[in-house]
């Protein structure tokens, strides 16, 4: 459709590409984490920054699944360098046990995109036993970024250039339960809504990334964090809705 191709206030439309976004730029140098890079737009993410020479580390529940989409990046892209390491952000300790090895590995970090998540889901309990669309899209981000934050700060300090976090929301954060968060009642299974439930964890990233720069802002820090919508298409995300809406352009994680 024509409206989708209009250029905005960036130049590019909502139709446009990560590769059309991205041409010219060399990210040559620097290290990049996106979670949830084997499927739906973390792996386009994955791919399009090893491309444009980001070394990528994707953070992918499913190892199998993860070590797959790297050989077919590499086959596309002989340069890439891209690993994958086994991340489930629904297991705090396994949050911690990636933030251990990559930061113990000596590896710097420039850019931290905070893709992964679930969507809709019947009410579930994590592995600590909190529910499962809060813990998965919000908790574990929120946890990993914490402690990936020291060497972001450090690598801004030691490369003068500006460390990079992404959290990837969703304009659904405007359907969260009226009273915003319910912290009181996040485990309460008899009122629970998949889609306030959802719409709660998105808002949880918003309020996240926002306090964040206000707390680098006033340390000095040379790093960013923003959130966004990334469009909508039907992608594995959208397992537990009725009607994927395909019709759709740009992506969701």
């Amino acid at each position: 459709m024509w409206l989708f191709r209009r250029p905005g206030p960036s130049g590019f439309s909502k139709s446009a590409t990560a590769e059309q976004v991205t041409d010219g730029i060399d990210a040559s140098g620097l290290t990049a984490i996106v979670t949830g890079g084997s499927s739906g737009i973390g792996r386009e993410t994955a791919r399009v920054l090893a491309l444009r020479g980001a070394h990528v580390v994707m953070g992918v529940r499913n190892v199998t699944a993860g070590k797959q989409v790297q050989e077919a990046i590499i086959k596309e892209i002989p340069t890439a360098k891209v690993d994958a390491m086994e991340l489930d952000l629904s297991s705090m300790a396994s949050v911690r046990k990636f933030a251990s090895e990559f930061n113990s590995s000596g590896r710097s970090l420039n850019l931290l995109i905070n893709n992964a998540g679930i969507m809709m889901t019947p009410f579930l309990l994590s592995k600590d036993s909190i529910e499962l669309q809060f813990a998965t899209n919000h908790l574990g981000h929120f946890l990993l970024t914490h402690l990936l934050l020291d060497n972001m700060k450090k690598t801004a300090r030691k490369s003068k250039i500006e460390g990079r976090i992404v959290n990837v929301s969703s304009e659904a954060h405007r359907f969260a339960y009226p009273k915003g968060i319910r912290f009181d009642k996040t485990n309460d299974e008899k009122q629970y809504n998949k889609y306030q439930a959802y719409g709660q964890s998105k808002l949880a990233n918003i309020l996240h990334a926002n306090e964040l720069t206000r707390h680098l802002k006033e340390e000095g820090a040379e790093i960013t964090a923003n959130s966004l919508h990334p469009g909508v298409i039907s992608t594995n995300l959208f397992r537990h809705v009725f009607t994927p809406p395909s019709f759709a352009q740009g992506n969701v994680s």
